[in-house]
């Protein structure tokens, strides 16, 4: 079963209405022209997944998370990671047990400070850059019990002009376990559609050694600081939204 809707994807657009004025109007309110409200922003289910069969669809949502912030991996910062969606669905199975399928994982590498080789002496430049790509890690579980918000798992693929395609920290049956606790209290922004923001983070991950990497994966290692059991760090700030399943169009 394919979900979709012609929205394009825009988690990370601004919830805020715009409000435009004109300099030196006049002070008669009849001559003001009324300026309408933005139009609510739009958002793309077509990576909602197919739901388990015998399940009641109208007891079933198909959740959009966007979230960016910052990490820390091994010994390196990256102050701005890019924005990640993830798309998942969940509800009651016939059984009465809780269910869930996945979607997808869509996000733009994120910039490694300093790249793969340092930096210049003088203007601080990277000498050869280095991004990570987040992908998918195979498993995860987003029933949310008190703070917790389960788990998801990653891993990343280290891209550089030196480094081969399967250059891969968290790679196989080794990813990386992100178990994020909520930050403070969550805020609804908007009912129709339903819009809650959320701050959450997580300290006590490990991240293992960079595989599939050839003659560069020391290199990759050292530049990392990896493997790391301790010092780890994501923190992101992020919102949901949700259709149930006999709201999206079926084709």
């Amino acid at each position: 079963m394919k979900i979709t809707t012609a929205a394009a994807l825009a988690l990370a657009a601004s919830l805020a209405l715009t409000v435009t004025g004109t300099a030196g109007a006049s002070a008669d309110p009849g001559s003001v022209t009324p300026v309408a409200p933005a139009a609510a922003p739009a958002y793309d289910f077509s990576d909602c997944p197919a739901l388990p069969v015998g399940v009641d669809a109208a007891r079933w949502k198909c959740e959009l998370h966007t979230a960016s912030g910052s990490l820390r991996l091994g010994n390196r910062d990256i102050p701005a990671l890019a924005p990640m969606t993830l798309t998942f669905a969940e509800g009651p199975m016939p059984d009465g047990s809780n269910g869930q399928a996945w979607g997808s994982l869509r996000s733009a590498p994120s910039v490694v400070p300093g790249g793969l080789l340092g930096t210049a002496a003088g203007d601080r430049s990277p000498l050869l850059g280095l991004s990570l790509q987040p992908e998918y890690g195979g498993r995860s579980d987003f029933y949310s019990v008190g703070d917790s918000m389960g788990f998801f798992t990653l891993r990343y693929r280290a891209v550089s002009p030196l480094l081969p395609a399967d250059c891969v920290i968290g790679a196989g049956d080794a990813p990386i376990e992100i178990r994020l606790k909520r930050v403070g209290d969550s805020e609804r922004v908007s009912k129709n559609p339903p819009v809650i923001k959320y701050a959450a983070a997580d300290t006590e991950f490990d991240v293992p050694a960079a595989t599939g990497c050839g003659p560069m994966t020391r290199l990759v290692n050292d530049r990392l600081g990896l493997p790391a059991t301790t010092g780890n760090k994501i923190t992101l700030a992020g919102e949901y939204t949700y259709r149930t399943y006999d709201q999206l169009t079926v084709r």
